[in-house]
This record gives C-alpha cells, sequence and structure tokens, in this order.
C-alpha cells in the first residue's frame, strides 16, 4: 500500500560510535524523503565524528576510523541536511529512542536549533512490537495455534511456556541464524546447553544489565555518566561511585558483582 501523504516524509537510519547521544557521535546517515507525489530522494553520508570509533562497534557496522578520516564532520554537513529534509515527518526502525535523539543532539552542537514542532515521529518498531506483542499470550496463540486460557495463572502460564518450547523446537528444527556479525548458525536445537547459550546475554555481567563484558572480557558501566567505561578505571579515578552504588537503589545481583570487582581490584594491587 502506497503511503497517504499531506506532506514529505523522511526514513533514516544513522550508525554512531555508540548509542549514547550526550557522548557519542554519527557517523553514517542515510535518508529516503517521500514527497505526496510518490517521488522518492534518497542520500547517504559517511562523516567524521571526530572522536575514535570503538573496535567492537566496528564489528557491528563494519565502519572505522580510516573509512572517515577524511570525511566531513557533522557541523559541515548539518545546514545542508536539515534544508534536504525540511519540514518533513521522520520514521526509522526504533528510531524515537535512538535514531531521533542522535540526530537532534548532534544539531544541538552543531549550533543549530533541529525544529521539531508539527513534525510528526514513526516508529515502526513500536508499531511490530505492539502490534505482534511479545507476551505469553502472543507466544501460545503464534506457536500454538489457540488461545492462552487462564493466562497470569502460574500453572496455566508454565504448561504454556513449556508447550511453546516445544513448539518452537518444531518450527526452527534446520531454520539458520545469522548474528550481528554476520556468523550463521543452526541454533535451535533439542539440547538444552545449546539453547541456554542462545537465549542468554552472555555480555551482562550482572543479570540487571548495569554491567556488560567487553571484548577482551573487562567489565563497563551499561548507564549512566561512565557508561561505556570500564568499571575497574572508573574505581580508581573515582573510589565515591561505587559507595554511591553499594548504597543506591541498585539489584543485589549488581550489588554482588560490584563488590567481586573491587575485590579483586584491591588483591591485584596488593599483589603488584
Amino acid at each position: 500500500m502506497e503511503l497517504k501523504l499531506s506532506k514529505p516524509i523522511v526514513f533514516f537510519d544513522i550508525e554512531s560510535t555508540g548509542t549514547n547521544p550526550a557522548s557519542d557521535r554519527i557517523v553514517e546517515i542515510c535518508v529516503l524523503k517521500v514527497n505526496p507525489d510518490g517521488t522518492e530522494e534518497t542520500k547517504t553520508r559517511r562523516i567524521n565524528p571526530t572522536i575514535p570509533i570503538p573496535p567492537e562497534v566496528t564489528l557491528i557496522h563494519g565502519i572505522s576510523d580510516e573509512d572517515v578520516q577524511n570525511e566531513p564532520t557533522f557541523r559541515e554537513l548539518a545546514k545542508g541536511l536539515l534544508d534536504f529534509i525540511g519540514n518533513a515527518d521522520l520514521a526509522g526502525y526504533n528510531s524515537n529512542k535512538f535514531d531521533v535523539p542522535m540526530l537532534i543532539e548532534e544539531y544541538y552542537r552543531a549550533g543549530i536549533e533541529f525544529p521539531m514542532d508539527d513534525r510528526k515521529l514513526i516508529d515502526i518498531q513500536n508499531i511490530f512490537h505492539q502490534m505482534e506483542q511479545r507476551t505469553l499470550s502472543a507466544a501460545v496463540k503464534y506457536y500454538l495455534g489457540r488461545e492462552h486460557i487462564g493466562a497470569h495463572g502460574a500453572e496455566a502460564d508454565v504448561i504454556a511456556t513449556y508447550e511453546v518450547l516445544k513448539a518452537q523446537l518444531d518450527m526452527y528444527q534446520d531454520v539458520p541464524y545469522t548474528d550481528k556479525k554476520g556468523n550463521q548458525s543452526i541454533p535451535i536445537v533439542n539440547d538444552m546447553d545449546a539453547l541456554a547459550d542462545f537465549s542468554t546475554n552472555k555480555d551482562w555481567v550482572d543479570f540487571a544489565g548495569r554491567m556488560i563484558y567487553d571484548k577482551d572480557g573487562k567489565e563497563l558501566f551499561n548507564f549512566g555518566k561512565h557508561k561505556g567505561k570500564r568499571v575497574e578505571d572508573v574505581f580508581a579515578k573515582e573510589p565515591s561511585y561505587y559507595d554511591w552504588m553499594m548504597n543506591g537503589d541498585f539489584a543485589l545481583s549488581t550489588k554482588r558483582a560490584l563488590e567481586k570487582i573491587k575485590t579483586r581490584g584491591l588483591i591485584n594491587k596488593f599483589n603488584a
């Protein structure tokens, strides 16, 4: 179905140095402008972020420091990009949480106000998730072809969960999966070790996801002002941050992980 438009709409996607609009920068942007008459214009541009691109991020989008070292900065492109976007509505996938905040932040840094008045935001991921809900009842309907009778009752839920897993094993038998690095495998097999490996977030240090492992197995903060920084480095430079977290409203799994990291650092310092 063709879009019914009263004014242009811009579909856009951003690749960046990370996911924090306050500290990360855009390294590539693609903008597809669809006009009310159905005509389309596409512009894609790589951008020099003026800060290093972490190697683990390069593994995701394939853009390295060398690829953008001779490209213009966002400040140099900002006015022309805004002229192209004009008063168009904005659309993307997960754009309300990531792409729009990142774009607006870059314009702030460039000293240009990005007008948002009368500009509609359409997030295709939100439509997807709301129409294809990820609830147990939705899984029962999708995999088992029936309504989930007794939803939110513990016994009904646990029996349904068991039945859904068996249906998943049938549905995804021999179905290939491609991960973010391009590696392909057949992950859904009737083996609990393999299923646990596929369904567990191995990058998380604690169950709350406040810390994650980097490619070297070192713990990084995954929130707040120190997001992306190694936990040990933060504690060495700002010891009070440990006390703040231990006294704060954080999950016990997070605090236990912090204690282990702190203790390990003291042992390493003593043995140095």
